[in-house]
């Protein structure tokens, strides 16, 4: 009896891979910044529900460099891991240039196909913002503004996405969008500076270096007297008038959720890349109070108020 229980077990751990202690999870991220550490966050929740835990995980950010991220990927190849979870569209194309085989969890892409972020072994979650939502609330707010402003990264492919689609969705409520193209933070200052006198209101898209510039992004918006609609939660935390957002830790659970399922067995290409439906309103009471709009507005009976 007890050598046929063996043999079952021996079964058991064969049907089913390595023991949940064995297995190997590298995390790579582009850099730090609320949203992204809140969707890690959220995805190690997950796992840990499920019995993973910090023994299982291997953290590392590039700091905001393609070059550092390409390293970490080949890295987490080179050391054999079950599974990748890559955090922003760099980090999601660097772990893929690295890898066709190790199932590479995607969260924090925008447009997982346009990134060229399609294959065998990827799936995940988008964080596609609702572009049309943001700046309807701000037409909304702000009846007067006809040009909206957007500064972005034009190297990360995920933020020239975005502005396409911001150009579109504006079009369709008469907003005219006048763009400012950056490669780096030094390039910030000087871009804020020429694309502010120009508009009414600064869009921020889900760029991982505009959104971690985010107090600069405010001080120059700030004492040009520019609304800022942000993007994710944290911008309208710092100051950011309002945005129509997701919750990244959430967003990072159910990626986590979809990394068990490729842990238990699933082939990472049969599951489909979701989104996160549900949307909060946010605003923040002081910028509110600066642009004159009434915080008793039917519009913001249930937003969030920072």
């Amino acid at each position: 009896m007890k050598k046929m229980l063996l043999l079952l077990l021996g079964i058991s751990m064969i049907a089913f891979g390595k023991e949940k202690s064995d297995v190997k999870i590298g995390v790579t991220q582009i850099m730090e910044h609320q949203s992204l550490d809140s969707a890690r966050k959220g995805f190690i929740k997950a796992l840990e529900k499920e019995g993973y835990g910090e023994k299982n995980i291997e953290y590392q950010n590039a700091q905001g460099d393609f070059g550092t991220a390409q390293i970490i990927a080949n890295s987490f190849k080179n050391d054999n891991k079950d599974l990748i979870l890559a955090i922003s569209t760099p980090s999601a194309q660097a772990a893929y240039n690295a890898t066709k085989e190790i199932p590479i969890i995607i969260t924090a892409v925008t447009d997982a196909k346009s990134s060229g972020l399609v294959g065998e072994n990827i799936t995940g979650t988008s964080d596609a913002a609702p572009i049309y939502k943001q700046l309807e609330v701000a037409k909304k707010l702000l009846p007067q503004i006809k040009k909206v402003g957007v500064i972005y990264n034009t190297s990360e492919q995920n933020s020239q996405i975005q502005v396409e689609q911001v150009k579109e969705e504006g079009k369709k409520l008469g907003l005219e969008v006048v763009e400012a193209g950056i490669t780096n933070v030094t390039d910030m200052a000087i871009g804020l500076d020429t694309l502010l006198p120009k508009v009414d209101i600064l869009y921020t898209p889900t760029d991982n270096l505009v959104v971690s510039a985010t107090p600069l992004v405010l001080e120059k918006a700030n004492k040009a007297g520019k609304p800022v609609i942000g993007s994710v939660e944290d911008q309208v935390a710092q100051g950011a008038l309002v945005t129509q957002g997701i919750d990244y830790e959430k967003l990072g659970y159910q990626t986590g959720e979809i990394a068990i399922r490729v842990l238990n067995g699933e082939k990472p290409n049969s599951i489909a890349i979701e989104t996160l439906k549900e949307t909060t309103l946010i605003i923040n009471k002081k910028a509110a109070e600066k642009y004159n709009i009434n915080m008793s507005n039917e519009i913001l009976k249930d937003a969030k108020v920072y």
